[in-house]
């Protein structure tokens, strides 16, 4: 089989994967034009077109769904015998893909992921953070970090040993302006920076304390979907945030921030990284799981300490 022709099959699935020519452009590395000259000399040489293009949109045809579901599997196995091959080599290399909530990757960025980069200069990461648990197979990722409690049962699990918590904050002169809540039920009375869900939903802030669980539905000023915009309204004095205790914990170090509600956030789930089980990882692939748990059994003795 051609090159060409492999190249070409895999912008159809890029394509079908990810459903929009631009993205499914910057995710194979080349311009959209290429991309769009590839699938179509491949529709040409099949005869039939196997995407309905708008303006707006991009779908498969009837031909092309077939066509995507028959091709799909042997270009897996064309990956993973590829994959067999590289994983002979003595140093690492390639690419491997992350998968991770916002949160999560911002708690691994320092301490594992640039790590790891150093030792292993040859190899590449590829992060995408999502709101939305996703199905790390099908989305073609090496791996996935969430909380222990969100790992799918068929995957294995590579606990990270980071004690993790929520934490609700205000900057000092809004709390003396405002007063500091006692209870959850307190935040009726302040303005909080609501967070809007990958889908669409506003989150309702939980507590516990001594067994019993509160979702407090605040109100406030603001929503936002993004928590480097909420840390900058809070530092603001424009209200009170519910924000991962990693993402604020030197804005507290400093008083730039004021932890409320303390024996109301309990600790959350760790993280864990988890992936597939795999007959042929590549040298990238063990490296980093091994890495990870090297650094994840020093990070457990840091906490713990």
């Amino acid at each position: 089989m051609a090159r060409s022709t492999l190249n070409e099959l895999e912008a159809v699935l890029t394509v079908a994967r990810l459903g929009k020519f631009r993205t499914a452009a910057l995710d194979l590395g080349i311009s959209t034009t290429a991309l769009s000259n590839a699938i179509g000399k491949l529709e040409r040489t099949l005869g039939v077109r196997l995407f309905n293009r708008t303006t707006r949109s991009v779908s498969l045809t009837e031909a092309g769904q077939q066509f995507v579901a028959q091709v799909a599997p042997a270009m897996r196995d064309i990956h993973a015998a590829m994959d067999i091959a590289r994983g002979q080599q003595a140093t690492p290399s390639g690419t491997l893909r992350i998968n991770a909530f916002p949160t999560a990757a911002r708690e691994i960025f320092s301490w594992l992921v640039l790590p790891f980069l150093q030792e292993h200069p040859q190899v590449h990461i590829d992060i995408v953070t999502e709101g939305r648990l996703v199905d790390i197979v099908a989305g073609g990722f090496d791996f996935g970090v969430r909380g222990a409690d969100q790992v799918p049962v068929d995957m294995i699990a590579l606990p990270l040993g980071l004690a993790r918590r929520n934490v609700v904050v205000g900057s000092p002169t809004y709390l003396k302006a405002r007063g500091t809540p006692v209870t959850p039920q307190d935040l009726a009375d302040h303005s909080c920076l609501r967070v809007r869900l990958p889908n669409g939903a506003i989150h309702r802030w939980p507590f516990e304390k001594e067994g019993r669980s509160l979702h407090i539905d605040v109100e406030g000023a603001m929503t936002l979907d993004e928590a480097s915009l909420a840390r900058t309204a809070v530092l603001a004095s424009v209200g009170l945030t519910l924000a991962m205790e990693s993402d604020v914990r030197d804005d507290i170090d400093t008083g730039r921030l004021v932890r409320v509600l303390e024996d109301w956030t309990p600790t959350l789930s760790p993280l864990s990284l988890y992936y597939p089980s795999r007959r042929n990882p590549t040298a990238a692939f063990r490296a980093f799981v091994d890495f990870a748990r090297r650094r994840s059994g020093s990070e457990r003795v840091a906490v713990a300490t």
